[in-house]
């Protein structure tokens, strides 16, 4: 059998960014960057290096997932449509729990590679999987934490507890803390692996949503003016001359190319935002979260904070499309008014036409009786002439007589003459 060129390619891609296997302590940190082709070529050189300099193989030309582990860390490099995702995951030791400040998984990196990180950073996060009691998890949470902005459940029915403020502190990162053990059920190292990729991409995907957002409120001004304008056009439609309705024509014609071509340029990220908000709801269903005593889940700080600015969104994508209509509609009702004008004066210019012809052709009849008079007094006279010779060769009437009997045959057959070459011209231009 012959293989479908594609066929391992898409059998493999549901193989292709399985989760990793973790196990506490451990300390993570992740970027995701915005990037376009080039940048995402650069992406891909730039991991290229860092794997150069660690003596270890570069990734596919066409690779879009790689994991590798450097010893001291792990990394995890991930290409999407817009973004690149860089995750860095460092191992702890049992001496975490002495020190003050938590370490960060990005101190294992060399720092020099990671200032030139290709794109712009829209995310970064550290995110920290722990053991710890009751007393100690509340204690981390107080001091690594915004207590004002905290939001914390249990997940994955009750087999782990997570925590953020989801604000970004001095450093620029935002911070995260799942417990596990000690009084709550034990976790396999694959589901918690499963659990902190979810919780990862909770964060990426609300971050990638939220691009809509600035061109939600960017294009409220061009939607304010075309309605607008589409009002003012409106009005001046319903009350314009025939004269008039050119001018507005092109107006209304300005205006729907306006609209269309932002419309054409925001539709794709408007439509990604709507995506990426679909995959943030499908992340927070599978963690299975539980509501911990006095705190928001995440679930109620999305549909509390991300929810209005999807919904902003959707309601700009909306506005477009029915400004789009409606001047759809008008101007179709323009055309139509034009069209029936013009339409109006095309049947008054035939039948003024026509009337013109009707008098043409009268006018070619009296030309016509008068042409056989003519004629016929001119053939008359030649026959009088012939009349007077013959006389003298002894013809028995008299010039005048001849004359006379010459008349009424002359004009039938100048007449009929006439006829038949009128008759003629008509059908060779029928």
């Amino acid at each position: 059998m012959k293989d479908f060129a594609q066929r391992y390619a898409l059998h493999n891609e549901v193989h292709a960014r399985p989760p990793e296997i973790m196990s506490p302590p451990l300390a993570i940190t992740h970027f995701v960057m915005l990037a376009d082709a080039a940048q995402q070529d650069s992406s891909r050189a730039h991991l290229a290096e860092l794997l150069r300099d660690h003596h270890l193989p570069p990734p596919e030309a066409q690779a879009s997932h790689l994991r590798m582990d450097f010893g001291a860390f792990r990394l995890r490099w991930e290409l999407h449509t817009e973004f690149v995702t860089y995750t860095i995951l460092q191992p702890l030791d049992e001496a975490w729990v002495s020190r003050q400040e938590l370490p960060k998984a990005m101190a294992a990196v060399p720092q020099a590679w990671l200032a030139k990180l290709p794109g712009e950073c829209l995310c970064s996060m550290h995110l920290w999987v722990l053991t710890a009691g009751q007393a100690q998890r509340r204690e981390m949470v107080r001091e690594h934490l915004r207590e004002d902005m905290l939001v914390g459940s249990t997940v994955l029915d009750g087999q782990a507890e997570f925590f953020t403020d989801m604000a970004l502190h001095p450093d620029g990162f935002s911070r995260a803390l799942v417990f596990t053990e000690s009084g709550l059920k034990n976790l396999s190292a694959r589901r918690l692996g499963r659990l902190v990729q979810r919780l990862l991409e909770i964060e990426t995907y609300r971050m990638v949503a939220l691009l809509g957002l600035p061109t939600a409120r960017a294009a409220a001004t061009l939607l304010t003016r075309g309605e607008a304008e589409l009002a003012s056009l409106a009005q001046a439609i319903r009350t314009a001359q025939s004269e008039q309705e050119p001018e507005l024509l092109d107006r209304l014609s300005h205006l729907a190319g306006e609209v269309e071509s932002h419309y054409a340029s925001t539709h794709s990220r408007f439509s990604a935002s709507n995506a990426y908000f679909g995959l943030v709801n499908r992340r927070i269903t599978d963690i299975a979260e539980a509501r911990l005593e006095g705190l928001q889940t995440i679930r109620d700080f999305m549909d509390r904070r991300l929810t209005p600015a999807m919904n902003t969104c959707d309601w700009a994508r909306r506005r477009q499309q029915a400004l789009s209509e409606r001047i759809s509609r008008m101007s179709n009702l323009l055309r139509t008014r034009v069209e029936i004008e013009h339409q109006q004066s095309s049947q008054a210019l035939l039948a003024a036409m026509n009337k013109r012809q009707d008098l043409q052709l009268k006018l070619q009849r009296t030309v016509e009786g008068l042409s056989v008079a003519a004629i016929t007094y001119y053939l008359v006279g030649l026959i009088a002439y012939l009349a007077k010779g013959a006389s003298a060769l002894g013809w028995p009437l008299s010039p005048e007589t001849s004359s006379a009997l010459a008349v009424p045959l002359v004009a039938l057959s100048v007449w009929w003459s006439l006829r038949k070459l009128h008759q003629k011209i008509t059908q060779s231009h029928i």
